[in-house]
């Protein structure tokens, strides 16, 4: 059944955040396999805050990307830093790209919202009131419980606001589509019935992230011949890099061990300053690269690394940058307890766990590591089997896309022949 599909998310590409990443990869997926696919989202920004020239200036912008329409709308935006800033940005979004967009995205048959943001589900609640359709509550983070647990939102009554938003977006939903199954768990338990939970995995494009030759990619890169320990991706709040570099100090008498740090993020500049304060001559920082370098980067690493803070919100994270160092055959230092563990792990034998936020463990595991490459090859070997039996886009994409043609079978029972008008109980923000 081919269908109009409105994605609703402030990240998109040429944004490079995995929130970005996820959407795009599905969103061209479902066009390929017939559909027709809108993006509705914001100017280029995340994590800086800065906008690209060629998107300023403007209240509404169409693009084409990949076959997907894009409908870009202006909306407040800001740095991944300054939580207050970074609420009203979300805030923003969700109250101005049904405003501004409205008109822009036609009539869906059905809509697709991303959270984390939270606050995209205004958007999509509005949207899905006003064009009579059904909508998916696409949900890859607890939130506001994840805010409460890194200490960023302690406010009772923004909190307050913000579980009641929650909770009846959830209610309202066709579905809550979860990507892990600790979230799916966490909901269960809160009370939503487990038949309006969907479980689909994030994934990995396996044709382009794949082993290649490591020497291939760093004489590619321009690096040098070192023991190199890679973690790609945003430098935030929730990830413990100081961790990194508490281990790296550990480390400096290994000449041959380096860190490469890629990305961006609201504690990236605390970082750098940090490591220039205790002179870690063994760390380096790398800028953002573009989506399609990232495997070059991850090949050209001895070992990959996955790391998040030690709080309880994250042992229901599967973090996308696990997937794509599996897809590139590389092994994984993964400080990360919960279903990443169990995944990467005990299931795959494709990563070697660290205690997070344990400098002293995290230094010991890549001597390890350093000292047996046999086992290191062995790891990586193994993550690339799971992921192309378990975890390729495509795959998942037409999962969703089996789950997507029930829903809209379900719904279009809902038309009521006599008054030709669809009856739906249409999501209403005000009740």
């Amino acid at each position: 059944m081919m269908a109009h599909i409105l994605f609703i998310s402030p990240y998109y590409p040429p944004e490079r955040g995995a929130a970005a990443v996820c959407v795009s990869e599905t969103a061209k997926r479902l066009v390929r396999r017939g559909h027709q696919v809108t993006v509705l989202t914001t100017v280029p920004n995340y994590p800086t805050g800065i906008v690209p020239h060629e998107y300023r200036g403007h209240l509404i912008q169409r693009e084409s990307l990949d076959e997907v329409s894009v409908v870009r709308v202006w909306s407040y935006v800001s740095a991944n830093k300054g939580f207050l800033r970074r609420i009203l940005a979300q805030l923003s979004f969700g109250y101005l790209a049904p405003l501004f967009g409205g008109r822009e995205v036609d009539r869906p048959d059905l809509i697709i919202v991303q959270s984390p943001p939270l606050f995209d589900a205004i958007a999509a609640r509005t949207l899905a009131r006003r064009k009579r359709c059904p909508f998916i509550f696409m949900v890859s983070d607890l939130w506001p419980e994840s805010a409460v647990q890194l200490g960023a939102l302690r406010n009772r009554l923004a909190i307050r606001l913000a579980e009641w938003l929650e909770w009846t977006t959830y209610q309202r939903a066709s579905f809550v589509w979860v990507v892990t199954e600790g979230i799916r768990n966490t909901l269960i338990q809160r009370g939503l019935s487990p038949e309006h939970i969907y479980f689909l995995t994030n994934g990995v494009d396996t044709a382009q992230f794949h082993p290649m030759p490591k020497d291939q990619a760093r004489c590619e890169l321009g690096w040098i011949d070192a023991y190199t320990v890679v973690y790609a991706g945003t430098h935030g709040l929730s990830h413990g890099l100081t961790t990194v570099l508490d281990a790296a100090e550990q480390l400096q008498e290994h000449t041959d061990i380096r860190f490469v740090l890629m990305g961006d993020g609201a504690e990236k500049t605390v970082l750098v300053t940090e490591a220039q304060r205790r002179n870690l001559t063994n760390v380096a920082f790398l800028d953002p690269q573009p989506h399609d370098r990232i495997p070059l980067l991850l090949a050209a690493a001895d070992v990959c690394l996955v790391h998040a803070r030690k709080l309880p919100v994250f042992t229901g994270m599967l973090p996308i940058k696990m997937y794509e160092a599996m897809a590139c055959a590389r092994p994984i230092l993964l400080a990360m307890d919960g279903e990443a563990r169990q995944l990467a792990e005990e299931k795959a034998h494709a990563a070697l766990y660290v205690e997070p936020e344990n400098a002293q463990a995290l230094a010991s595991a890549i001597l390890s590591l350093r000292e047996q490459p046999e086992m290191a090859e062995a790891l990586g070997q193994r993550g690339r089997t799971l992921v192309e039996e378990e975890f390729d886009y495509d795959k998942l994409v037409a999962a969703l896309d089996a789950r997507i043609n029930v829903l809209l079978k379900e719904f279009a029972l809902n038309l009521a022949p006599a008054s030709g008008v669809i009856s739906v109980d249409a999501p209403d923000l005000t009740s």
